[in-house]
């Protein structure tokens, strides 16, 4: 299953530049017609909010299509009904829903009117107001009826986007935690979530319904020390569920406070999104609707654990080199994979051959480095590895064994007299499908080792990280869409300096 997952989410990463964006209704939202302001953004990063929404959207993240399980998820960010927090809350969920093989669509619902530029802070400063509930009242049904809309849509374009009409689920946070949970009361057929998850939701006795005798399946997570003690709300939501006999998951963390969405905090409430994908399991949403695709996934989980097989065609079409050719071949992950997709023409334009494979760690290509690299009889290699190790696609590794394998392939290419450029592991923060693993020292401790021991063997070191990090020692937003891997302006960053090395390399005895 790593396996699948690490594929899955790499081939989500392609689709970034593709992703489409859906006014939700056609025309002024119904209720709200007088409302004029529009949406804004503030702060940046992963600081960005969303506010002064009133004409709602949805933003779809869609999976590889080999890989769609044809399950559907809308994913409502939460902030008070005034601001939307749209990455961990809302983007990175969608990015994790991506690697599971879902389609994500990300809700920009109604929000109420801020008054200044600056709404988180005006949202922080009213929140504990005694007149706060009552200025939300008059904003929430038309949240809750974007919701229900969203649904409706996703239900009605099913076929469009490879999805099962009967496997559309909702998710929402805080606020948004409110819009999904009412989504489970006085539905229509169009708009019946198949699956509702209400992560530390708003949702006092006042909003609820009656639960209907076909109420969907829920999952339900907060932490006990909630600071708007909204914890009480999912316990009575878990009560009421139970009670009227239908399938229902409470998660209660001791430690999170609110609002931990996917911040990487390195406490229990960092891995609760594994626990939904458990439950999404468990209920059956992960399993491939489509007989192909479930074959195809079956296949892709079976032995060839190195994918050794994915070059077979291009590597026997290549043929010996020329008189006097410099052949130069790119070993390396999904960086390296979606670098050719990024920007064809550079490689076309060198004669570079790619032979990245998305979610690969370093004993992978290791296993691979005969088919991929030396048998092509290249004059230069460019390593590219370390990352998802660091990750744990195929499992914890200690920072040794993974420096020893980039080692390996080194000393391999040197018997067959090929010339190495090591590439440095480019900057990370956080890893958007495991929010519970914090890379960033680790990046720079592989990065020493590697740059140490290119230093005593005369292999020459790329240095990409200290060319493309920034003060929080990641990918800055315009080099990346995830924090992980580069955008095309991140490619032009790195061609340069490549072909630079490469130049190098070929002076050099090794």
């Amino acid at each position: 299953m790593k396996k699948l997952l690490t594929i899955l989410l790499a081939l989500a990463m392609l689709s970034a530049n593709a992703q489409k964006v859906i006014q939700l209704y056609n025309g002024a939202a119904p209720g709200s017609e007088n409302w004029t302001y529009s949406e804004k953004t503030a702060g940046t990063g992963d600081n960005q909010l969303v506010y002064d929404v009133s004409h709602p959207t949805l933003t779809v993240y869609r999976p590889d299509p080999a890989y769609n399980t044809g399950t559907a998820v809308v994913v409502c960010p939460g902030g008070g009904f005034f601001v939307l927090g749209i990455k961990y809350e809302g983007n990175d969920v969608a990015w994790w829903l991506n690697q599971k093989g879902i389609t994500a669509f990300v809700l920009k619902y109604r929000v109420g009117h801020s008054l200044t530029d600056n709404p988180g802070k005006e949202l922080a400063d009213n929140l504990h107001k005694a007149d706060f509930v009552d200025k939300i009242k008059e904003i929430i049904p038309f949240s809750v009826a974007d919701g229900k809309a969203a649904i409706a849509y996703v239900r009605a374009h099913a076929a469009e986007y490879g999805i099962e009409p009967s496997r559309i689920g909702i998710i929402g946070f805080s606020a948004g935690g409110t819009v999904a949970a009412s989504a489970a009361y006085n539905y229509t057929p169009e708009n019946k979530p198949d699956f509702v998850a209400p992560i530390y939701a708003f949702m006092p006795p006042a909003l609820q319904g009656t639960i209907a005798k076909d109420a969907p399946p829920m999952f339900l997570a907060a932490a006990a020390n909630d600071d708007l003690f909204l914890d009480a709300h999912s316990i009575d939501l878990y009560n009421k569920w139970k009670a009227s006999g239908h399938s229902v998951e409470l998660h209660i963390y001791a430690k999170g406070g609110h609002g931990f969405g996917l911040r990487r905090r390195n406490i229990p409430t960092d891995t609760w999104i594994d626990r939904f994908g458990e439950w999404l399991d468990l209920q059956g949403f992960l399993k491939a609707a489509d007989p192909k695709v479930a074959a195809a996934i079956e296949k892709a989980n079976k032995p060839d654990w190195p994918n050794i097989k994915k070059y077979d065609a291009e590597n026997a079409a290549v043929p010996p080199p020329a008189p006097g050719e410099k052949r130069v071949v790119f070993m390396g992950n999904s960086i390296t994979e979606f670098w050719k997709y990024s920007d064809s023409a550079f490689f076309a334009s060198k004669g570079y051959y790619c032979r990245g494979i998305s979610g690969q760690t370093t004993p992978q290509m290791l296993v691979r480095f005969r088919e991929d690299v030396i048998n092509l009889k290249p004059s230069v290699v460019v390593i590219l590895a370390g990352i998802n190790d660091i990750a744990e696609n195929t499992g914890p590794e200690k920072m040794e064994n993974i420096f020893g394998n980039i080692q390996s392939m080194v000393e391999l290419a040197h018997a067959a007299h090929i010339k190495v450029v090591m590439s440095s592991v480019l900057p990370a923060n956080h890893f958007p499908w495991r929010p519970s693993i914090n890379p960033t020292e680790k990046v720079i401790q592989l990065n020493k080792m590697l740059k140490d021991y290119a230093d005593k063997t005369g292999v020459v070191y790329l240095d990409y990280y200290s060319a493309m990090v920034d003060s929080q020692k990641g990918l800055p937003a315009n080099l990346s869409h995830d924090g992980v891997h580069p955008t095309l302006e991140g490619y032009k960053i790195m061609e340069p300096m490549v072909v630079k090395a490469i130049d190098e390399a070929l002076k050099r005895k090794k």
